[in-house]
């Protein structure tokens, strides 16, 4: 486990970094950078953990983050598994405020730029053909030399991007992060045992005695770190895991209720609808008319 939430990225030569990630999971570990990043899953499913948003992903799962937003991609349990013998994929674009000059992006020709890197603060992804054709150019890219054919290739798919109304925020208005690098690794704890354990009843006061807390200041650190309450935060870890199994349609709604911890169907329905504003059934019929 890394000691440190703040990542810091390797030298390159080049003004900005974009590579291809392949990896038996995606990183474990919920850090945050000073770099804009967007980010493409070519192959993988799992959770990913954005600010105050948790939400399942899948291939073709494409978000752009502002600077110093926490997240993780935390892939499936059986991506950890030796045996399965899976492999993760994504491509990723690193860059800074500055990469092209401290003033480059305040002239008055840049004001799409500017507000989609403001907007990119609370996280946003990206939809329909936008993101077809933003993958399509992001491949391309994998292939181009570091000239100025490259940047020439990145300020053009942001632009694209900053025209583009096929995107919707992850993270919830107003919300900022008031984690400190000091703090990793009691988040990472919390993050680690609730995936591990979702499926079982979590005992609030297990997990304030695994990072040395009392009951009440453990709620109290966790709802400004997370901007959710202890309980919002397991349900829609629940939530997400129980999306992901209606879609595979291996089980009935009641099977993927006890499979993600819900000890009553009624609790499970109930909590579903709160979390997607649709009953499982609902949802996964919704899904099905999209194919």
């Amino acid at each position: 486990m890394k000691s440190a939430l703040r990542k810091d990225l390797e030298p390159v030569s080049g003004s900005f970094v974009i590579k291809e990630l392949t990896e038996p999971y995606f990183d474990p570990n919920w850090h945050f950078h000073p770099h804009y990043q967007l980010f493409l899953v070519e192959q993988g499913t799992g959770t990913r953990f954005i600010g105050d948003s948790i939400q399942s992903f899948d291939e073709g799962d494409m978000v752009f983050l502002g600077p110093n937003l926490p997240h993780l991609w935390r892939s499936d349990q059986r991506y950890y598994e030796r045996e399965a013998n899976l492999m993760t994929k994504g491509i990723v674009i690193y860059f800074s405020e500055g990469f092209l000059g401290d003033a480059f992006f305040d002239r008055p020709e840049m004001v799409f730029l500017r507000q989609l890197l403001t907007y990119s603060r609370r996280g946003l992804e990206w939809l329909g053909e936008t993101r077809t054709q933003i993958e399509k150019a992001m491949k391309e890219m994998l292939d181009q030399a570091v000239t100025f054919d490259r940047v020439l290739s990145l300020l053009t798919l942001l632009n694209q991007l900053s025209h583009s109304t096929e995107y919707r925020f992850i993270t919830s208005e107003g919300y900022s992060n008031t984690v400190k690098p000091s703090e990793t690794k009691r988040m990472q704890v919390i993050h680690n045992y609730i995936l591990d354990n979702y499926q079982q009843v979590i005992q609030l006061e297990t997990l304030a005695d695994l990072i040395g807390m009392s009951p009440s200041a453990f709620c109290r650190y966790f709802k400004t770190h997370t901007n959710k309450t202890f309980s919002e935060f397991i349900s829609e870890v629940r939530v997400g895991q129980a999306c992901k199994l209606l879609i595979d349609g291996n089980l009935n709604v009641t099977e993927v209720s006890y499979e993600c911890g819900f000890r009553t169907l009624s609790n499970f329905n109930r909590q579903f609808k709160d979390v997607t504003g649709q009953t499982p059934s609902q949802y996964k019929k919704s899904y099905l008319e999209l194919l």
